[in-house]
């Protein structure tokens, strides 16, 4: 079963497990330009001009992290392509992914503006721009 966590509850369980590891599903646009978390690894879950899914995504996921027992934290924009990622790594046989709620930039405010009302970066947790 697919756990979701808050970032700040990543947060904390990148700091008491060494075996958690942070992949980040994003564009490369999104991860270089709006910024990352530190130290995530990018491995994309779909990429411009087409859209389609990674065909690659399971196995690049599986030589980075190929410990399938540790947890495995995925995290998009806004927690619905992270969300998707984990679902399929569950397939693969990891045991413990988790789906980072909110997401690097969170839900959309009324005024349609991204990074107000939840996220990574808005809970001030580490990240970085390329």
């Amino acid at each position: 079963m697919i756990e979701n966590l808050t970032p700040q509850q990543c947060w904390d369980l990148l700091q008491r497990d060494p075996n958690a590891v942070l992949v980040d599903v994003r564009t490369k646009m999104e991860h270089a330009f709006v910024g990352h978390p530190t130290g995530a690894i990018h491995i994309p879950w779909k990429e411009a001009p087409d859209w389609q899914l990674n065909p690659n995504f399971a196995a690049e996921v599986e030589a980075a992290v190929p410990n399938k027992d540790a947890p495995i934290l995925l995290l998009c924009r806004s927690g619905q392509r992270s969300l998707d990622a984990a679902r399929l790594l569950e397939r693969d046989g990891y045991k413990h992914p988790i789906n980072i709620l909110e997401g690097f930039e969170g839900p959309l405010d009324e005024n349609k503006h991204r990074g107000n009302l939840g996220g990574w970066r808005f809970h001030g947790l580490p990240w970085e721009q390329s």
